[in-house]
This record gives structure tokens, sequence and C-alpha cells, in this order.
């Protein structure tokens, strides 16, 4: 249950590791060296800088990936720290490099120089979109200087938040025993069928929560404040115009998707109130039932039973799709233990340089977490068709990098309903719409907190109680009358690491534009079968190579119309109007 890292190092102790940081500091001066040169020869220059960008990436990816998967299962563990502090260092080198070699390329011609060169053309993409980047750049000393602070920034309030979240440990008493769990077990316990567990479970967060309110909210000022002066100094309207630019999107597509978004809330709030009355709730979903399981099924899986579902479900649909979760699963690619010291939640991390992914989670058994393991491996299956690319063209953007962990997750509720009793199908369905509502109507939330949360960061610090304030009055305005508007969740806040990440702004809606996306390749792959999914393989491969409306175009797809996003809401909408009949006769009884 716990994940192996010796592909990447052997240990702490592994002579490697000191190889790898000597190989960086000697690669990265020498790529200074050459940057402060006349440069005569600009093809032969930019075909070395690729070689370069290539080497640093590798050796870069390598390490921090090292020490920051082991951080993430053990935040006290001071060799990853100390190893991450040590690669910091190098922020004023990088920041250097990147700097000049944008500046050199701002005003050459790169269309000449592809066509005599198939390095230079391998990687077009990523050189013009430097050139537009060069655009905003400050000068180098501006550069460098910012490079240096974040470490003492942005990326140390990062780092002391999720401290503060993995080392939070909460007692709770359960079967007449106080028991000390941290935050992300108490947070698992949402999904039991245990009414008086799940509202108990809500009430301990909560009262935990004021323990680390005011550190966590001096972090969230102090990264934002910094992204909102960073942005503002790079020319940006402000930091959703520089996440729009990041994500390889642009405003049309956003709004479309947000059109689509606002017009289909009401279908979701009819959901909650249907499962609130099913809970015997008279004033909508109080949000510590918000994840409950309807209906009389319990279903629960070991991990290799989850594993063993999810790997015969992908065989059906492509068997190099279940290759790949199998070899995951059988060479420890995946640690889905909760233990104190693991921060909360689920990640994937793509390993490019060793070609393989590492997966976290926190796993208890439910329907709810097997699909959310199906997830990550989506997210491992996109690294997978990427890992012969080059490593500079293996980056893909936010919003498309949610659409094959959430392909992943249909394809497992679709073969789940296939085989299972009444009561199962009523709590699969119910699952699903349930992820769903949080993709939609709580990542909205999340979109309209973050708008205001920037908004006023302009002007002042904000405290922990108007952090609480602006997060249930997005909860009101995202859910409406869905939810209990006396029984909210304040802290949530506190809870998403993504809000402290300085690099991952506004890193909600991309979860919304890729569920949407993914609606429409299920329906693609039920219209086309196997011969679909050679197509979606390559899709994944040109996703480091193209723009989000360029590469959905690949598929026939217009990102800018909400048309399309509104079609692929009309699927859910139909979950929801299977739900509300399929419980009809419940709620009459009731």
């Amino acid at each position: 249950m716990r994940w192996n890292l010796t592909d990447l190092y052997e240990s702490f102790t592994d002579p490697r590791l000191e190889e790898d940081f000597e190989k960086l500091a000697q690669l990265l001066k020498r790529m200074v060296d050459d940057s402060e040169t006349d440069i005569d020869q600009p093809k032969q220059y930019l075909e070395q800088s690729i070689r370069n960008m290539q080497e640093l990436r590798r050796l870069g990816s390598r390490l921090g990936a090292f020490f920051s998967l082991t951080q993430s299962v053990e935040s006290d563990h001071q060799g990853a720290a100390d190893g991450l502090n040590r690669l910091r260092a190098f922020a004023g080198e990088q920041a250097m490099i990147d700097t000049r070699l944008k500046l050199f390329v701002k005003n050459i011609d790169l269309d000449k120089l592809a066509r005599e060169s198939d390095l230079i053309k391998e990687h077009l993409f990523i050189l013009k979109e430097m050139q537009t980047k060069a655009k905003r750049l400050l000068s180098e000393k501006e550069e460098i200087l910012l490079a240096k602070l974040r470490n003492t920034g942005s990326v140390a309030f990062a780092t002391l938040q999720s401290d503060l979240t993995s080392n939070l440990m909460i007692d709770i008493e359960i079967d007449g025993e106080i028991k000390s769990l941290p935050l992300p077990a108490i947070r698992n316990l949402a999904y039991s069928g245990d009414a008086d567990l799940r509202k108990k479970a809500f009430q301990a967060e909560l009262a935990a929560y004021p323990r680390i309110e005011k550190s966590s909210a001096a972090a969230l000022n102090a990264i934002k404040g910094e992204v909102i002066t960073v942005a503002e100094m790079a020319g940006f309207d402000g930091p959703l115009e520089e996440t729009i630019e990041d994500s390889r999107m642009d405003r049309a597509t956003l709004d479309a998707l947000m059109e689509a978004i606002e017009a289909y809330l009401p279908h979701f709030r009819r959901y909650l109130k249907r499962k609130a009355e099913l809970l015997g709730h008279t004033n909508g979903l109080p949000f510590f039932d918000i994840f409950a399981p309807v209906g009389k099924s319990q279903m629960t899986y070991t991990y290799p039973e989850a594993m063993k579902f999810i790997v015969d479900t992908y065989r059906d649909v492509s068997p190099r799709l279940a290759d790949f979760v199998q070899h995951a699963y059988d060479n420890d690619w995946l640690d889905i233990e909760p233990r104190p010291g693991k921060r909360g939640g689920a990640f994937c991390s793509n390993l490019h340089v060793i070609g393989q992914s590492r997966i976290m989670s926190n796993f208890n058994g439910s329907f709810s977490n097997m699909t959310t393991l199906a997830h990550e491996l989506g997210h491992g299956y996109h690294g997978f068709n990427l890992k012969d690319e080059s490593i500079l063209n293996a980056g893909y953007p936010m919003p498309i990098a949610e659409t094959a962990s959430i392909f992943n997750e249909a394809l497992i509720v679709q073969q789940a309903l296939k085989h299972v009793t009444d009561d199962d199908a009523l709590a699969i369905l119910e699952d699903s719409i349930s992820g769903s509502n949080q993709v939609i109507t709580d990542i909205y939330s999340r979109y309209l907190f973050e708008t205001e949360l920037f908004e006023k960061r302009r002007t002042r610090t904000l405290q922990p109680n108007e952090l609480k304030e602006m997060m249930i009055r997005a909860q009101k305005q995202a859910y409406g009358d869905g939810l209990d508007p006396d029984v909210l969740h304040p802290y949530m806040w506190i809870n998403k690491p993504h809000y402290y990440s300085a690099g991952r702004n506004f890193y909600n809606f991309p979860y919304s534009f890729g569920l949407l996306l993914a609606n429409g390749f299920i329906a693609r792959y039920q219209q086309e079968g196997e011969a679909f999914m050679p197509k979606y393989d390559e899709f994944l491969r040109l996703t480091g190579q193209h723009s989000i409306p360029d590469v959905a175009a690949t598929m026939g797809i217009d990102v800018r119309d909400s048309a399309f996003f509104k079609q692929s809401l009309e699927v859910i909408k139909g979950q929801i109007d299977d739900f509300v009949r399929l419980t009809d006769h419940l709620v009459e009884r009731n």
C-alpha cells in the first residue's frame, strides 16, 4: 500500500543523488556561460539550447520528484526538505537562463530555422510560446530576483501550509473510543454509511481548524499577494488572465464553459434537494452529507479488489490502458494508505525522466475511493502516452490535465452499473452524480471564492473570519437552495492545497473543462467502440504541442461554443433525471 521510489534513487544515501546535483550545477554554469557569449550562429545556438534544456529538465525533475514525493507522504522528512531547498538554490541561475533564452527567440524567425533543423521543428510550438512570453518579461535582474524571492515567499508558505494540514491530528469518538486521526482520515469519514459518524466527523473537523486558521490565512495572503504583484508587473490585468494564457486557453473558451455551467446549476440543485429528502433533511442538504451513500448498498473493496476491477474494466476498452494499470500496480507505483504525516487528497506525478508515474491517495475501500484511483491512473496514462516525446513537449495545460482522469472514472462507473443489484445501481449512479456535482457546482463555488479573494487581496490582508464569510458566500451562490444554508463549510480554503500554489491559480475550472471534454469523449467511444481509442491516445500525445482550441479541433470539437459543454452537461442531467425517477418511491415512502 506504499509506493516504491527506488527507480528514481535507491535512498537518500544513494551516491547518484550527489552525482546528479553536481551534473546539475555544472550544466547550469555552462548554460549561463554560453548565454553570455556573442551568438553568430542562431541555429546551432538554439539547437544546443534545446539539448541543454532537455538535460536540465531531466536532472531537475528526477531530483525534485524524489524529494517532493517523499515529503508528500512524510511531511517531516528532513532529507526531503533539505533536498528541495538545495534545488531551490539554483532558482537564480535557471531564471537567468530562461530569461536570456526567451529574449534570444523574441525577434528571430523561428519558422525559417525550423525549416533548417528537425530539432527546432520538433520544438516549434514551445519556442513560439517562449516568444509570446518574452513580451511580458521583466528585466533580467528582476526575473532572477523574483525567482530567488519565491523560495522565501510563496514556496515557503506553501510548505508551511502543507505541514499544518498534514500534521493536524483530530480527536473523535468512534465506537465508544476516542481516536486521534489525521485530517485526511477524518475527511474520509464523510463517505461513511453511519449518519452520526459523518456528522460527528464534520463537527470535529470544523472544531480543529481554528488551531491553524491564523497560520493558514497568513500563508494564503502571502501567496496570493505575491501572485497579484508578479502578474501586474508582467502586464496582466490580473491572475485570471495569466492563468488563461498559461493554460493555452482563451477567454472565449472560459466564457463558453461558465455560461454552460451557470445554465445547468438548477439541475444539480434538484439532485441535492432530492438527496436531502432521502436522508431526512427538510432545508436542503447539510454539508456533512454531501458524500453520504444513498440506498442500501455498502460496496467496499480491498485494494487488490479495486485494482482488479479497474484492470478488468479497461481490458474490454483498451488492452493498452489495462496493461498500463496492471504494470503500475505490479510495480508499486501507488501509495494509498492514510497515515500521520501524509498529505490529504490524491494526486498523480508523471515522471517522464523514467517513463513512469507515482500515484498518491488515501484509500478507505469505498466505491468513490476506487474511482479516485481510476482518476489518478488516468493522469498516469496521459503521461504514458507522452513518454516517448521530448521532455520539453510533455507538459500539457491544466484544463487538458483532467480529461484522461475523468474519462477513466466514467469507464469504471459505466462498467459497475452493468452487473449490480438495483440498490447498488442507485448507489453507483448517485456516486457518479455526486462526483459531477463536485466538479461542476463545488468547483464553481471555488472559482467564485478565488475571484473574490484576488479582488480583495489587491488592497489589503484578509483575516480568517473574512475568508470564512467569502467561502460561505461562494457556496450559497453556487449551491443555491440545494444545500442547507445553516450547515456549510467555511474552512474549505484551508484544506484545498491548490489555493496555496503560486503556480496554480484558479486550479478549479480545469476540472470542469476536463469533465465535460471527457463526457464528449465517452459519447464518441460509445459510438465508435475500440476504433476510438487510437485517436484518443493520439490526442493525449499531442496535448503538449498545441493550444487547447487547436488540440480539441483535432477531435472535431469547438470549445469556444457553449453548445459543446451543454451537450456534455445534458449527459449529467440525464443521470439526475434517472436518479430522481428511481427515488420517487423512496421519497413517497418517507
